[in-house]
């Protein structure tokens, strides 16, 4: 017996030292060498326990979705799926079109619903509803329930979707209006009406032999005829052809919605397919209409219909059937910059040193901490770079250390830890990291921020250590199934959490209660999470998760190049003055920020952090410029109180000598350690990686996206038509990589390849473009025409430089827009060619832009103008068809601070007059007033001072 006795208790004590086994307290799941806890942590928030959902929910609920306050409120926020937006309420859906009645100014693009709609559609047996509830959802529709008694109402409605679908229980459909709409095809005796409401055009869509009641009147009511179903469409235009095109697929409804995408390595593209299931309510009809955003119309080869709607994404095209395919080239990234600078070395590892010898003082929450793992992940490999194995492996034992406490729930002793440590929320389905904090716990907020920085730390120690790797790995999984959950029958979190996969960019805010709709500000924070997604899964050799990485890395790139920074100046309305979106909205995109409003902050809230999965930045080094310029300008100059690290790096992709020559300046003021504020690096920079990016670029120029490799780690970058071909291979052999411009790389096992990998190729510029005129003009754009240039090769596309501005073209058309009224531009235009040879300018024309003078506005609301009345001072005058209760007026002056002001009735025009302004100054105005109870916006005018 006492043989048997130490036998057990050596074992006992073995078994605990083994990696993920020991005491463990009540409620700690082990995962490998890490755990979590499925008990909340003493003193640690919780997000809410009430989730507003029928029994028909079985999953997962998501969060951080574009309808997801139908969850979390007793009705929900306002929702903007596009083309439409609404808005569940106590009396049923509220429905509004933005289309026609979007505006743009310098502040931002607003298509919200405020307090005006086109309808409400709700239930002629039951006046109000408890609740809506979410009764089902898919990849991108959602279900909602409105129940009282034996009385209910089901809505169901999607991204991209022009229709919405009902059907009733106990009652009727009942539409009520503002006024009484225009009823331009049907009858009451007809199941289909169309109709309009301020300029916005629907179908109404009853079942075959029902009838309707209230024409005429401000109330609609479909008397079903013992049916069960009804559909409204939004339709582009208020012709009969257009809406029997609607009505083909009105009675086909969507049932469920499902993506699937595919990563093909041999040609580095990214294929994703969308596909609808529906259910024939009347006929045999299946598939629907859908309205494809710019992201998606711009890269399918589905045919599309004629119709069009209009968005705050910009213009949406629509196609018709079953599903619809897009097909992305994924640009490739590296784990760090190459050691191919032009920079000091002995410099560049004195910077290194100084991180090496900084002891941490910064914030030890998800967010903050996370951003300091980001910046050892970046280090290390620079640190090997320079020959520094001892900073290397000062950086990488950081990161493994902190993710070691963060990544095991207990203590020593096997307790519950109360910080550091990740809690596994079973009724949301959701991993919540204590200390949490920009409402990452109670609101789910921000999840892909915060853990894309662990995720791409962690990617980089799995790089070098393959045995830490699968010690911690299950716990890293954990935290990528939380943010982008791939595998549907996963029953602990929901699919794809903080990803739109119709909208193509991730959402920040779990719970969307925002009248604006949900939101995503730092898109580069995103990026970085997908970034570390391809890196650990290319360290650890899992292709499934590597490749979703790439699908939301390679998706996300190209929402982000049209609805954050418009690369190709053709989705942002003109009269968006600024060069950047910097906030994402359902209902509008905001230039600004949720935390300030410095101008270095505002642009650089989407770049950060610049690391090797920040190349996509460098692909348009003229929308680059034309960025910085804006900010500079905003500025008030290049002296920079915040962030001018990061600055320096981005100017680097457009103009790399006065990236040096800024840098040079100003780094010797730069205190490492120093807060943001102080003289310090942005908190999740360095000197270290400021230098290697600036120099690195300066030395191979900027990564060139029309040339890919089979290898996702791999890149080509082009100065000046000399290009240098990059590649990073994680296995333990030499390894091949073939690029798709005929190159092939040999990289030697777990490191870079050694050289350029290729040759200068093409050097032969393009033939300059001829005959360059103006075709047309306005008070703020330029329309221009050219003859074609030749190539050796062949020409990629063309330049139009300008005042200080440049704009990016493929064709020999262009339009430049957002000039200022009687001003004269001289343009020039220059063609590309794939190797990066610029030809020389065309033959320049100026041309003076129309004047917007003092002319009197007219529509069916009201008439304005503006008129001077002094040396310094205008007059805005405001005169409303319909008396209003009040009339605001929003103005700059020459792009400066927006002011807004309430009218001073004189008699039947409101009046207001500016002082201050100059000769040669333009204000630009618009207005906000009263009209019968809702409130209207105006489109923004157009004033310079004589």
């Amino acid at each position: 017996m006492k043989h048997g006795f130490r036998f057990g208790l050596v074992f006992l004590l073995l078994l605990n030292m083994l990696p993920g086994i020991g005491s463990a307290f009540s409620g700690e799941v082990p995962l490998g060498s890490g755990s979590y806890s499925t008990v909340l942590p003493p003193g640690a928030t919780d997000v809410q326990s009430q989730i507003y959902k029928t029994s028909n929910v079985t999953g997962k609920m998501p969060t951080n979705d574009w309808w997801s306050s139908l969850a979390w409120t007793q009705y929900s926020n306002a929702q903007f799926p596009h083309p439409l937006a609404l808005k569940n309420q106590s009396d049923g859906m509220r429905i509004y079109y933005p289309g026609n009645r979007i505006t743009a100014n310098s502040a931002a693009i607003a298509g919200w619903m405020n307090d005006i709609h086109d309808f409400t559609v709700g239930h002629s047996a039951s006046a109000t509803f408890p609740d809506a509830k979410v009764d089902g959802f898919n990849d991108w529709f959602v279900k909602a329930l409105y129940q009282n008694g034996t009385n209910s109402m089901t809505a169901t409605y999607g991204h991209g979707s022009p229709y919405i679908y009902y059907t009733y229980g106990g009652g009727n459909p009942v539409l009520k209006f503002y006024t009484p709409p225009t009823i331009w095809s049907g009858t009451s005796s007809s199941p289909v009406l169309g109709i309009t409401m301020e300029g916005a055009h629907y179908a109404l869509f009853g079942p075959t032999g029902s009838t309707w009641s209230g024409i005429g009147t401000t109330t609609l009511t479909n008397n079903l005829n013992g049916k069960n179903y009804f559909s409204i469409a939004v339709l582009p235009d208020n012709t009969t052809a257009t809406l029997n095109k609607f009505k083909q697929y009105a009675y086909s409804h969507v049932t469920d919605s499902k993506i699937n995408y595919s990563y093909n390595a041999a040609n580095s593209e990214v294929s994703t397919t969308l596909t609808y299931t529906t259910t024939a309510k009347e006929g045999t009809q299946n598939g629907t209409i859908f309205a494809l955003y710019p992201h998606q119309w711009k890269n399918t080869a589905t045919p599309l219909l004629s119709y069009t709607y209009n968005s705050v994404r910009g213009t949406m095209k629509t196609g018709e059937g079953t599903s619809f395919t897009t097909k992305m080239k994924f640009t490739g990234v590296l784990p760090s910059l190459p050691d191919k600078g032009s920079y000091n070395k002995t410099t560049l590892g004195g910077y290194v040193n100084e991180e090496e010898s900084l002891a941490y003082t910064g914030g030890n929450d998800t967010y903050f901490l996370g951003k300091r793992l980001g910046k050892l992940a970046v280090l290390a490999p620079i640190a090997d770079q320079v020959g520094d194995s001892a900073a290397a492996n000062q950086f990488r034992g950081e990161i493994k250390t902190r993710l070691q406490d963060w990544l095991k729930a207990s203590d020593s002793s096997g307790n519950l830890k109360s910080s550091n440590l990740f809690y596994y929320n079973n009724n949301w389905g959701t991993v919540i990291g204590y200390p949490a904090s920009f409402g990452s716990a109670d609101e789910l907020n921000d999840h892909h921020f915060h853990y894309g920085y662990f995720i791409k730390a962690a990617a980089e120690v799995a790089r070098t250590d393959k045995t830490w790797a699968t010690n911690y790995g299950p716990m890293v999984n954990l935290l990528i199934r939380d943010i982008a959950n791939w595998d549907r029958s996963d029953t602990m979190f929901p699919f794809l959490r903080n990803f739109d996969p119709y909208a193509g960019h991730s959402w920040a805010a779990g719970h969307a209660k925002f009248d604006d709709g949900n939101n995503n500000e730092s898109s580069s924070e995103a990026m970085n999470a997908w970034t570390g997604l391809i890196l650990w899964g290319e360290a650890t050799g899992n292709t499934t998760i590597r490749d979703l990485g790439i699908y939301l890395y390679t998706t996300e790139m190209n929402a982000i190049n049209d609805y954050w920074f418009d690369v190709q100046d053709n989705t942002h309305p003109a009269s968006y003055t600024p060069s950047v979106v910097t906030m994402i909205w359902g209902g509008k995109g905001a230039n600004g920020t949720w935390f300030t409003a410095n101008p270095e902050q505002v642009h650089g809230i989407n770049w950060l952090p610049i690391t090797g999965g920040s190349l996509y930045l460098t692909h348009y080094p003229s929308y680059t410029n034309k960025n910085y310029n804006a900010m500079l300008a905003e500025n008030g100059g290049s002296t920079w109180d915040m962030w001018r690290d990061l600055i320096w790096m981005y100017r680097a992709i457009s103009d790399p000598a006065d990236a040096k020559a800024q840098f040079s300046s100003g780094i010797g003021s730069m205190v490492t350690g120093a807060p943001e504020g102080s003289g310090g690096t942005e908190g999740g920079n360095s000197k270290a990686n400021t230098y290697h990016w600036i120099y690195n670029l300066d030395s191979m120029g900027n990564a060139d996206p029309t040339i890919t490799a089979n290898s996702p780690t791999a890149a080509v970058f082009n100065k000046s038509g000399v290009k240098t071909y990059i590649a990073y291979n994680y296995t333990n052999a030499v390894k091949t990589v073939a690029f798709s411009d005929g190159t092939n790389v040999s990289v030697p096992a777990n490191s870079f390849n050694t050289g350029s990998g290729g040759g200068g190729g093409d050097t032969t510029a393009p033939t300059a473009p001829a005959n360059l005129v103006s075709t047309s003009k306005t008070s703020t754009s330029v329309s221009l025409s050219w003859s074609a240039s030749t190539d050796n090769v062949g020409v990629t596309g063309y330049t139009v430089y300008y005042g200080g501005g440049s704009l990016s073209v493929t064709g020999t058309t262009a339009t430049v827009s957002g000039l200022s009224p009687s001003t004269a531009y001289t343009f020039t235009v220059k063609a590309n060619d794939a190797a990066g040879n610029v030809s020389v300018a065309s033959n320049a024309v100026t041309v003076t832009t129309s004047s917007s003078g003092g002319s009197v506005i007219t529509t069916p609301d009201y008439t304005a103008q503006v008129t001077k009345t002094g040396t310094t001072t205008a007059k805005i005058s405001f005169t409303p068809t319909t008396s209003a209760q009040y009339v605001d007026v929003h103005y700059t002056v020459n792009d400066g601070l927006q002011l807004n002001l309430r009218m001073t009735l004189n008699g039947s025009t409101w009046e207001y007059t500016v002082s201050g302004i100059s000769t040669g100054q333009v204000l630009k105005y618009w207005f906000t007033y009263e009209k019968s109870g809702p409130q209207y916006d105006s489109p923004q005018y157009t004033y310079t001072m004589e």
